[in-house]
């Protein structure tokens, strides 16, 4: 298949795709299942119960896998080009305006992106707790990691807490028989003769050797950008759950260096919310932030390529041995514990640093619970309670009423 037409439907999606992404894999099953048949219902539910094992942004990673199986590698570069690159754009802009800003009092808007980032972040841990705390055993991993990392918020720790997860899930959870393909036989998703499985293993090795040779080389060399290239690498790397657990390890990793402003990176979550496409393009936005560039435009390709590179490395490399790898029960009962442990570091960064860096009195604390209950009881999209959010603070501030002193 021509891989520019497969760039032109991936845009549409990335141009329209709002809602998270559950809201995406909707989308695609609509699109590459029902209207353009790509892919069966057996191999679309293959594809998803992949990218779902695999750390990384879910949607996004079906997306690529699509694109590979309809024109290799070409295919899987146009179908996240045409996917990401919208929100990124966008994300990219913003950050100029950031920096544009000039210093002195943050604008009503940025602090109002703040607060509906709690409400967003309360809702998907309320979501995931309920699909992925399914148990007392898998309830209990989840509390015990989010206990822990309120008492050791530090990255070691956090990773440590997905490895306690899936040893934790391995040998106490009993997982139910796998879905999908498997169970009627591989499809194209799973298909792949020696060569493939040889050039998979080559993909994997490459993932898991960038884990220890670029903090290695960053290290050794000195470079701040080889140290950016390397942070968001491991974000992208080991954050299980999508794209709103990305948010405590990302924030490890560039607001703890000094590297972006909490503000600022809260505000930029709350931003990424009302855009269509891949939560993960809040690489865009962080990168172009980070002061080690010469430019925004150059930070924020370096922060988007180092985040999305473990996908591109583990899609490729996991399809041909995936109907096998799926099959074995130890292997789905850890991704039950780091599925629940994940969900625990959710609820840990809903703490801190989202309710500490954001809400200061009862008034914002009022915000947060209305924009919650629009997100949550009312079913509004996150991207117009974001609008109202920011277009109301900055009404309010304009005509320096009352409602002005809330931010």
């Amino acid at each position: 298949m021509n891989a520019a037409r497969i760039f032109g439907v991936f845009l549409r999606l990335g141009l329209t795709a709002f809602g998270g992404p559950m809201a995406h894999l909707a989308l695609f099953h609509e699109e590459f299942v029902k209207r353009r048949r790509w892919l069966d219902e057996a191999a679309f539910a293959d594809l998803v119960a992949l990218c779902q094992f695999l750390p990384g942004p879910a949607s996004s990673q079906t997306g690529l896998a699509i694109g590979y199986l309809r024109a290799g590698r070409r295919g899987a570069a146009m179908a996240w080009l045409g996917f990401t690159a919208p929100s990124a754009a966008v994300m990219t802009l913003l950050a100029y305006g950031f920096a544009l800003g000039g210093s002195g009092e943050a604008p009503a808007w940025l602090h109002a992106l703040k607060l509906v980032a709690v409400a967003v972040v309360a809702q998907a841990a309320w979501t995931m707790g309920r699909g992925l705390w399914t148990d007392g055993r898998r309830t209990a991993i989840g509390m015990a990691s989010a206990v822990v990392l309120l008492l050791l918020p530090v990255p070691a720790v956090q990773l440590a807490v997905i490895g306690a997860g899936a040893a934790a899930g391995r040998w106490w959870i009993t997982a139910g028989p796998s879905t999908g393909a498997a169970a009627s036989g591989p499809g194209p998703a799973c298909a792949g003769g020696r060569g493939a499985r040889r050039a998979g293993a080559l993909l994997l090795a490459a993932f898991a050797a960038s884990l220890v040779v670029l903090p290695a080389a960053a290290e050794f060399s000195g470079l701040p950008a080889l140290a950016v290239f390397d942070s968001f690498y491991r974000a992208g790397a080991l954050v299980f759950g999508g794209g709103h657990v990305v948010l405590p390890l990302l924030q490890a990793e560039v607001v703890a260096p000094g590297w972006v402003e909490d503000d600022v990176f809260l505000a930029g979550y709350g931003a990424a919310q009302a855009l269509p496409g891949p939560l993960f393009t809040i690489a865009a936005f962080l990168g172009a932030n980070v002061p080690v560039f010469p430019n925004p435009v150059t930070g924020a390709l370096v922060a988007l390529a180092a985040i999305f590179a473990p996908s591109f490395l583990l899609v490729p490399g996991l399809l041909p041995f995936w109907s096998r790898l799926r099959e074995r029960s130890g292997v789905r009962s850890a991704l039950a514990g780091v599925n629940a442990a994940v969900v625990g570091l959710l609820l840990a960064a809903l703490y801190d640093p989202v309710f500490t860096g954001s809400v200061r009195n009862a008034a914002d604390l009022a915000w947060v619970l209305g924009a919650f209950g629009l997100l949550f009881h009312l079913r509004w999209p996150p991207w117009l309670v974001v609008g109202l959010a920011a277009a109301g603070a900055e009404a309010a501030e304009r005509a320096s009423g009352p409602l002005a002193a809330l931010f």
